[in-house]
């Protein structure tokens, strides 16, 4: 199947010389009487980013990917153990495929696992997580002020900058986007 120039929207996945692609950002141009569209492109299999230029009409390939939504269940070494929960088939993705997100994900925890020709590259987190703090330097009454921010250990590895009104044991809401604070969750 292919996919025209006037197709392209962000978040999208193309296949260039049969490498998938999602378009990370885009902008149509008017050069010498044609339209062209200039794509930042990431690279699904390595996440390197490259930049294209189309004319307008060009087409190009629909990337062989289907989204699975699987459950986390273990690491062991390297490897990371995750359930359909549907047919309860388990596979195992090496970590550093999805290192960036590793420390993020708690066992139990619903992810969406991208396979490429039928085999497992990548896998996503929700776009909000919520995740307990397990160390961070104490707040004070009277913190309140979200301008400043502190360093905080998740109880799954990870860091994450927070307000300094926020403790140890604390369960906060996270983008996913860039591993950011959103609010402290009510417990």
């Amino acid at each position: 199947m292919q996919i025209q120039t006037s197709e392209f929207k962000k978040g999208l996945k193309i296949e260039i010389d049969n490498t998938p692609f999602r378009i990370v950002e885009m902008s149509h141009i008017q050069q010498k009487r044609r339209a062209v569209v200039k794509v930042k492109l990431r690279n699904i299999l390595t996440g390197s980013i490259a930049e294209r230029t189309f004319v307008s009409g060009d087409r190009v390939g629909k990337p062989d990917i289907e989204e699975k939504e699987m459950e986390f269940l273990y690491p062991d070494g390297e490897l990371l153990y995750f359930m359909d929960s549907e047919t309860y088939d388990q596979i195992a993705i090496d970590s550093n495929l999805i290192e960036d997100i590793v420390p993020y994900m708690k066992e139990n925890e619903q992810v969406t696992v991208l396979f490429y020709n039928g085999q497992p590259i990548s896998a996503e987190l929700p776009q909000f997580i919520s995740v307990e703090v397990k160390e961070t330097d104490p707040g004070f009454k009277g913190d309140t002020v979200t301008t400043s921010y502190k360093s905080a250990l998740l109880v799954t590895g990870g860091t994450v900058m927070v307000p300094l009104f926020l403790n140890t044991g604390d369960t906060i809401k996270i983008s996913t986007g860039d591993f950011t604070y959103v609010e402290r969750v009510k417990k």
